[in-house]
């Protein structure tokens, strides 16, 4: 078969991490299909060799304009694709000239904007409807984006695979070494106790409650005389875009003792996630949630939010917590940093935790259905009423 990959949003933080972690396993599994890889060489760079069956197709235009849609549109037809994967929730491949199959990774565009009836609303939805109703096939995240993309767009189950995420291979490469520690002691100032949070700074990811559960924390910990040094470091983009953060942590009183170093590479990031005390990630939404398992994989306790599908995701090696309760976050936080029998528990229940879900297992499902829709020969009939 002749398989397109889009590939124009690499760059990007959860979606990147997915592309190039498919296309790095396709590349040790599959000798036999064809793959093209569309949008920009240098960004196929980042995922390293590829055997002689991949070919990077360049595309000038950007995604969302009518010339890089008919950009696109133009390569899959001289290419004479059996299909085309489209991994995020794409507004329009439609009239394109092979089955497209699409990977969904949350519905928050969907859920978290305001209800209002408003046209634009009402056009991007039935849009994004007619887009996954167009799908050959869907590959969900996990169950909970599984079952929201049935409850809000009135997909057929039976339409939606659940192909789970994994964690990036470099976060695999072993514990950090006394040069590593030294590293983040000399570039980033970092020689003390600290807890860790990772991800996207953005208000659904609840970096404000953070903030404050650690001022809470911090208050409860001088009680008892405990952790004098702790400091609090997030890592994620950078805090232009969020004033209300640092007004958080001077409203707090923990100017001194929380760090935002903004973005990190994957080689230093490991690091961080190795030396952390405890890795806290209070997210109010997720369709999938990535950086619990990464803080896992280093035998970090972990407290995270019991909604969305991040319970699905940390099993039994997580401490959960309402995410819009400060208390219950400092109370977690605090009972995880004192109990130690309780840390080495959670530190051999998430080395088990982060071993279930694995690329190589993702990528044969997605193989699988592949070659289905492949066979198939053209998009497979979703109820019409999904259309409409």
């Amino acid at each position: 078969m002749k398989i397109a990959i889009d590939i124009r949003r690499m760059t990007e933080f959860g979606v990147g991490t997915y592309i190039r972690n498919i296309i790095r396993t396709l590349g040790r599994l599959d000798h036999e299909n064809q793959y093209f890889l569309l949008g920009s060489p240098t960004k196929v760079e980042e995922i390293g060799p590829l055997p002689g069956n991949f070919q990077t197709i360049p595309l000038a235009h950007p995604e969302h304009t009518l010339k890089g849609y008919r950009e696109f549109r133009s390569a899959l037809r001289k290419l004479d694709c059996d299909l085309v994967h489209i991994p995020n929730l794409f507004s329009r491949p439609r009239f394109l000239p092979c089955p497209y199959v699409m990977t969904v990774h949350d519905m928050l565009e969907h859920m978290s904007r305001p209800r209002q009836q408003g046209v634009w609303r009402w056009i991007y939805f039935q849009m994004t409807k007619r887009v996954l109703a167009g799908a050959a096939r869907i590959f969900a995240v996990s169950n909970f984006t599984r079952n929201e993309i049935e409850k809000l767009f009135e997909i057929p189950l039976n339409h939606i695979e659940v192909v789970y995420n994994a964690i990036d291979e470099r976060f695999l490469h072993g514990h950090a070494t006394a040069a590593d520690r030294d590293l983040i002691a000399q570039r980033y100032q970092v020689s003390y106790p600290f807890l860790l949070y990772a991800g996207r700074i953005s208000p659904h990811k609840n970096v404000l409650r953070l903030i404050e559960a650690f001022s809470a924390l911090k208050t409860e910990l001088e009680k008892d005389q405990l952790w004098p040094d702790l400091k609090l470091i997030i890592i994620g983009d950078d805090l232009s875009g969020n004033p209300d953060l640092r007004r958080t942590v001077v409203r707090s009183g923990v100017q001194n003792e929380v760090r935002f170093l903004g973005f990190v590479p994957i080689e230093v990031l490991r690091i961080f996630y190795d030396e952390a005390k405890v890795f806290v990630f209070p997210s109010l939404y997720e369709g999938f949630g990535l950086p619990p398992l990464e803080a896992m994989a280093h035998g970090t306790p972990v407290i995270t939010s019991n909604i969305s599908s991040l319970p699905e995701v940390v099993g039994n090696a997580a401490v959960l917590v309402n995410p819009e309760n400060v208390f219950e976050i400092m109370r977690a936080a605090h009972r995880v940093l004192t109990d130690r029998a309780l840390r080495d528990r959670m530190k051999e229940r998430g080395y088990q935790q982060a071993k279930k879900f694995s690329w190589e297992i993702s990528v044969r499902r997605l193989l699988d259905v592949y070659r289905e829709v492949g066979r198939a020969g053209g998009r497979e009939t979703v109820r019409q009423s999904a259309a409409d």
